[in-house]
């Protein structure tokens, strides 16, 4: 265990493995713990790099929302790296790290051997924007009434999870039960302050066709939010291929890890292999 130093915030960092590094980011509703399955495999070949964002304890959670935002969350990413002392990795996001890993692309492509984008997408919608816009709000009004533990309870039981339900219940159970660990301030303000302002999938097209770093994009196909923001981003980057997981909701990760960390090798190996040459 490690903290490092990004814009003002400490992070909490685990690094496990030797070898071409991978950096995991997390989704809102996890930490750094939901990637164990992908650390336990990968880290036999790969140095393996995870790290709790800002908000979520035991890294700080500022109680200014201007500390909290997309660009705080490419630039933490960044700084983690530079805290290892790596300049160059594959990195693998889900959900709100899906869009983290996108938007960390666009800025730094010179320190991405890869991007794995999971999950990404939800709000992304222009016709359910406004509905994202209100349900996030509520949320963060529920998580600083009602605390973690009651204040998530249609959030975690949401028709996006269903799947991982029905096939883990246990792994499921323990999901929800870290997720109720979290910080109320801290979620409520990465929600109000980085997922609500974010920019859409759809309004990063410019920036998506300049973007040339190999990407795999990932979405299961009961994620019914991020399937076309998928479809976008395979059709509108250069280098993108996309696997949709089927009978799989948004957890791709939990729910299909032998799966998920098997595309993962897959897709590093010919990444490593084209950069060697």
């Amino acid at each position: 265990m490690t903290l490092a130093s990004s814009n003002g915030a400490k992070l909490y960092v685990e690094v496990t493995g030797q070898g071409i590094p991978v950096v995991f980011v997390h989704e809102f509703a996890g930490d750094c713990r939901n990637w164990e399955n992908q650390v336990r495999f990968l880290s036999r070949r790969y140095q393996c790099i995870t790290f709790n964002a800002r908000g979520y304890p035991p890294s700080d959670v500022p109680t200014d929302i201007e500390h909290y935002g997309q660009r705080h969350a490419v630039d933490d990413i960044a700084n983690v790296m530079r805290h290892c002392n790596v300049k160059k990795a594959h990195i693998v996001g889900l959900s709100m790290g899906g869009y983290a890993t996108v938007n960390f692309g666009i800025a730094y492509p010179e320190m991405a051997r890869s991007l794995v984008i999971a999950g990404a997408g939800h709000g992304s919608d222009p016709q359910r924007r406004d509905q994202f816009l209100h349900d996030s709000a509520e949320l963060a009004d529920r998580l600083l009434s009602l605390g973690m533990q009651e204040g998530i309870l249609h959030y975690a039981n949401s028709a996006i999870r269903r799947r991982y339900k029905e096939k883990d219940p246990r792994g499921f159970e323990e999901f929800n039960r870290q997720f109720a660990e979290h910080s109320p301030l801290g979620s409520a303000l990465t929600t109000r302050g980085y997922q609500m302002r974010r920019q859409t999938i759809y309004q990063l097209q410019e920036q998506l066709k300049g973007l040339n770093v190999p990407a795999l994009i990932v979405t299961g196909d009961d994620d019914e939010p991020c399937l076309e923001p998928a479809l976008f981003m395979k059709r509108t980057m250069p280098d993108a291929r996309l696997w949709v997981v089927p009978r799989t909701s948004h957890p791709i990760n939990l729910e299909e890890p032998d799966a998920f960390n098997h595309a993962l090798l897959q897709f590093f190996t010919e990444i490593d292999a084209h950069e060697k040459r």
